[in-house]
């Protein structure tokens, strides 16, 4: 099958979590024979034009001189791109800055949407914003001819709220057996002595509610909180918890294997994400053997079950802190880990992902003769 990535900044992965899925799942279906091209910004530092056998497109991607309306330009210059190519498949990735442009698409291609999370829910976004968001998530609903959610979470409000039926194959992410006791030292912090969280600082991802669950504790155990703080918000949580000497702003850490090895190290993990779907940071702490806490909400809880903490509020997040050492807890270790193996597993999803795929296009094939 010949098949287009669209909605990514491109790859190798620079950036974030569809980035890093659209790496391995282009580099996969090339492996089983497909003929594969990502949709690169013209801006991504790699410049050739074959990434381990997968066709790379540079598109011209105004983001860095007019900002979040680039984006628009960059989708729409993407799709009109697309008609120059027989495609059996499109598989857009996200719908933000795409779906206005949903009926540009070839009309012989088949588009596939992995809608990713509520992206109208994130704070960041002006009720203006997040009111286009909504109306955005729509039309990509409408218009795309097969819809696949990462999260059962998303699968179930798109089916309650516009009857859609999607597909649910969720994010994949590896098992880590490589750490590196050293980084510890890097960071100031004795193995199985501290707690941490990894996160882009937005207010959806309770980093505010967890700090001060960490402000509160009688447990002085040093905390380090990773993601760039170089944002206005991030600059009043620093100034908030200023006064805390065990709360660390280490700022972002763009290394796999050194957050790897911080993950595996740490005594707890805090994930507060709310939106969205399968979190790949999540998985990641899966994957390096973390004893996670987690926000207690439906998207979290579909992926961990009971092999973590959660809390709602920091007066649970205070309970833990005081009372929960990882080494009692191998068993939650173990359950995470095994699922990691089975369910998240990268060969497993992009089997998935083929499978549909394939499906999609002798139906559409019958369809037409």
């Amino acid at each position: 099958m010949k098949i287009a990535i669209l909605g990514t900044r491109g790859i190798p992965n620079q950036y974030g979590g569809f980035e890093q899925f659209a790496e391995y799942l282009s580099v996969g279906l090339v492996q089983k024979g497909h003929d594969i091209t990502v949709y690169n910004s013209h801006s991504h530092s790699y410049q050739k034009d074959d990434f381990n056998g997968v066709k790379i497109r540079h598109i011209y991607d105004p983001e860095q001189t007019i900002g979040t309306m680039g984006q628009f330009v960059y989708d729409f210059l993407c799709i009109l791109d697309t008609k120059k190519e027989d495609y059996d498949i499109i598989l857009q990735l996200g719908y933000t800055s795409s779906s206005v442009f949903f009926s540009l698409h070839p009309s012989k291609s088949i588009i596939v949407t992995n809608m990713d999370g509520l992206e109208w829910k994130r704070t960041k976004y002006t009720p203006k914003v997040q009111k286009f968001l909504k109306w955005a998530e729509s039309l990509a609903v409408r218009k795309s001819d097969v819809l696949i959610s990462d999260s059962l979470g998303i699968q179930t409000y798109l089916q309650d709220k516009y009857n859609a039926d999607s597909f649910y194959i969720p994010y994949g992410s590896d098992l880590i057996i490589e750490y590196n006791e050293l980084i510890c030292k890097e960071y100031n912090v004795k193995k199985y002595n501290y707690d941490m969280l990894i996160a882009r600082l937005e207010p959806e991802n309770n980093i505010e509610t967890i700090l001060d669950g960490v402000a509160a504790s009688k447990n002085k155990r040093d905390f380090l909180v990773i993601g760039n703080h170089a944002t206005k918000y991030g600059q009043y949580l620093k100034k908030k918890f200023s006064h805390i000497k065990h709360i660390v702003f280490v700022g972002g850490v763009y290394n796999k294997n050194t957050l790897d090895s911080l993950r595996y190290f740490s005594n707890l993990y805090f994930h507060g994400h709310t939106v969205g779907g399968t979190n790949p940071s999540l998985l990641e702490a899966m994957g390096s053997s973390a004893l996670i806490c987690a926000h207690d909400n439906q998207f979290n809880s579909a992926i961990l079950g009971s092999d973590a903490f959660y809390f709602k509020n920091s007066q649970d997040l205070i309970d833990h802190i005081e009372n929960v050492s990882k080494e009692r807890y191998s068993l939650y270790l173990k359950n995470n880990t095994q699922k990691i193996k089975e369910l998240y597993n990268w060969n497993a999803i992009i089997e998935q992902y083929e499978n549909i795929f394939q499906a999609q296009s002798n139906f559409h094939q019958t369809q037409h003769h």
